[in-house]
């Protein structure tokens, strides 16, 4: 079933209903409204599948493996899933996975997600978060923030508000020995050492640390969001950045 749990050991975050992959934030809190204006809902046509961040006024960046659950629109411009209306939702023009991209025990997963219109940028509701223009200095413990809808306890229950909560930054060597097997270019942030990460529903959001979006919530252990676990993982965005830049140069892919 779609890339659940890869020999056994972690599964990806993506959404919901048959105990699904994706995720929320544990012991997060509601979003401001003001904040985070660039989350996005990836959906199918049934229900949120995944988060998202909108980057340009025509692509969002999410998780490659969020590409199973056929995600056939983005939602942007509202906190609150039950509060949305036809302006606020934009088609899935078209699927930029990256092209090396396997499964998420192979790493590289992260995928543009190119809309039908553009994205209204610069109202009060929609903004763009910015990317690292270089490599940043992600020391151990540093805080940073994750937000997105979904689970907030393992098997627990969805929400429709926006949640965010502050997770730290895990040192890569420490993490590479509790997971004992990572994919290369990843960044490790919250479930270990804390009661705080991501869950069912978070799949594709961002890892924001200095207002910049640096990774892409890619999985977690299993279904379990009852921390202190293990390290999160997410995909380290400044590596795949001349992928991106290319993109949006192109406007296609």
């Amino acid at each position: 079933m779609h890339a659940l749990c890869t020999l056994f050991v972690f599964c990806v975050l993506t959404s919901l209903g048959q105990k699904a992959l994706g995720s929320e934030i544990i012991n997060g809190k509601k979003t401001q409204k003001r904040s985070m204006k660039y989350m996005a809902s990836v959906q199918n046509n049934l229900q949120h599948i995944c988060g998202g961040f909108l980057i340009s006024e025509e692509f969002v960046l999410t998780a490659a493996h969020c590409a199973e659950r056929n995600p056939s629109r983005v939602v942007l411009g509202t906190h609150n899933l039950k509060k949305m209306n036809d302006t606020m939702k934009y088609e899935v023009k078209k699927m930029c996975k990256h092209p090396s991209y396997v499964n998420v025990s192979s790493g590289k997963d992260i995928m543009l997600l190119k809309l039908s219109k553009k994205a209204r940028v610069g109202k009060r509701k929609i903004s763009l978060i910015k990317l690292p223009n270089k490599k940043m200095n992600l020391k151990d413990n540093k805080k940073c923030l994750v937000a997105g809808w979904g689970l907030t306890e393992t098997n627990g229950q969805m929400v429709d508000d926006l949640r965010v909560v502050e997770v730290p930054i895990i040192n890569l060597e420490k993490c590479q020995k509790l997971w004992r097997k990572l994919p290369g270019h990843v960044i490790c942030a919250g479930g270990y050492g804390t009661k705080n990460g991501i869950c069912q529903g978070d799949s594709g959001g961002p890892l924001v640390c200095d207002k910049k979006a640096v990774g892409v919530a890619s999985y977690n252990r299993g279904y379990h969001c009852d921390y202190p676990d293990i390290p999160n993982i997410y995909t380290d965005i400044f590596t795949y950045l001349p992928w991106v830049k290319k993109i949006l140069k192109e406007n296609d892919c």
